[in-house]
């Protein structure tokens, strides 16, 4: 199967050598590096070319890498039914450069790149729609960036005096924040059932 991948990696290379930078197969999977202004050249190859065939799209995210100057690996997955055969497509992309929509060749690609911008901040150009699909109106960040607050910045909760959903700063409440980690058969200096026993030789 890796034999047969690798041809696969080195046909699609061969075929685009400007689109594609390299690609490699681990653990049973091929994956294609590409430059992503020309990612709909490159879909449109994978689901149109006969020694491909991948016609389904099954997910687009992306990969935060924060240290790095291209900080997102954008990364698509293709199913190919025919070939039964997957391929992941990687493009390195930075916060502001916006990668092309491949809409025109994967109408199914909608929600995905609609989810990435959402939850990254990848814009894609060519788009119909591009606006937040899972965070709520007003959400302020993208909260799968690993720079984003694991508290996030506002809290939302039906207030029942004003009747009505109110947004308001996160508040963390301090009781909630002090943890010992002690064991509860270590740390407490009150007595604990079965104690006892063992004050009675019987345990």
């Amino acid at each position: 199967m890796d034999d047969r991948l690798d041809k696969l990696g080195e046909t699609i290379a061969g075929a685009l050598p400007g689109s594609v930078v390299g690609h490699r197969v681990a653990n049973g999977e091929l994956t294609v590096n590409a430059i992503p202004g020309d990612i709909v050249k490159l879909a449109a190859f994978l689901r149109d070319d006969e020694r491909c065939q991948f016609w389904s799209i099954v997910d687009i995210t992306a990969v935060d890498w924060p240290g790095r100057e291209r900080r997102f690996d954008v990364v698509y997955h293709l199913l190919s039914p025919k070939q039964n055969l997957r391929i992941r497509v990687k493009l390195e992309v930075d916060e502001r450069t916006p990668v092309p929509s491949i809409i025109s060749v994967f109408p199914g690609a909608n929600w995905f790149e609609r989810e990435t911008y959402d939850l990254y901040g990848v814009l894609f150009t060519g788009h119909p729609d591009m606006r937040r699909l899972l965070t709520d109106y007003g959400f302020e960040g993208h909260p799968l960036r690993k720079d984003f607050p694991l508290t996030g910045f506002v809290e939302v909760r039906y207030d029942d005096e004003q009747k009505r959903v109110i947004y308001e700063p996160v508040r963390l409440t301090q009781e909630f924040r002090n943890f010992d980690f002690l064991s509860p058969w270590e740390g407490p200096d009150y007595p604990l059932p079965g104690d006892e026993k063992a004050a009675d030789g019987k345990a």
